[in-house]
């Protein structure tokens, strides 16, 4: 790798599979003899995962939107500091499990926060800190929920937004469209149709070139 590492984000709605598409070019990448730091929002760090915690606790359903943002920003800031941008610096894949565009789609359009106020918050937290690419995993909203739900059956521990109503999860869809139409260089939205190996194919095709780039 040239210049600093570079930093490849995964994000999906609930039950999108977007975690499992990780691991699978997270091996890809270490079969390639490249050097990879993974992290997940929330929860890539000790803080992390006690900030995990409290906000997908299905029994913390007084939780204000606006709590939800500075939750997920202090998890977030602790991970750069601790994990990203060390990572980058050593020249390093860091590859992470959600960053800000899940705060966009969650809490700016599902929440009704807005973008703007979403993007303060990124400002403060992490300044100019951005992925270089972001891979969004695009299903059916009714199929990745039932996946969610099936995921969560056996401990509900951390099901507060899979328990969202339906126009909620919609709006978290939406949101990432969005993205993906005021960022189509950065931001691109992957079929998730399909066996996990289509799908893994597809995001490589997405990666890859990039990788190429840095070579």
């Amino acid at each position: 790798m040239t210049r600093r590492g570079l930093f490849i984000t995964f994000e999906g709605s609930d039950g999108s599979g977007k975690s499992t598409q990780m691991k699978l070019l997270v091996e890809r990448l270490k079969m390639l003899g490249l050097p990879v730091t993974e992290n997940q929002e929330p929860g890539g760090t000790q803080i992390g995962r006690q900030i995990r915690r409290i906000m997908l606790d299905p029994a913390h359903e007084e939780m204000s939107p606006m709590t939800e943002l500075l939750l997920m920003f202090a998890s977030r800031a602790q991970a750069a500091a601790e994990i990203i941008v060390p990572a980058l610096e050593r020249g390093e894949i860091v590859v992470s499990d959600r960053f800000t565009d899940s705060t966009l789609a969650y809490q700016g359009e599902a929440r009704g926060l807005g973008f703007e106020t979403v993007l303060q918050a990124h400002r403060l937290a992490l300044g100019s800190l951005l992925p270089d690419l972001t891979v969004c995993i695009n299903i059916d909203v009714e199929a990745g929920l039932a996946r969610a739900h099936e995921r969560n059956s056996e401990d509900e521990s951390e099901a507060r937004l899979d328990r969202q109503r339906l126009d909620f999860h919609h709006r978290v869809s939406a949101g990432y469209r969005r993205i993906a139409q005021r960022e189509p260089g950065r931001f691109r939205l992957v079929d998730g149709a399909g066996s996990r190996e289509e799908v893994a194919e597809r995001v490589w095709a997405e990666i890859s070139p990039l990788l190429s780039e840095r070579a």
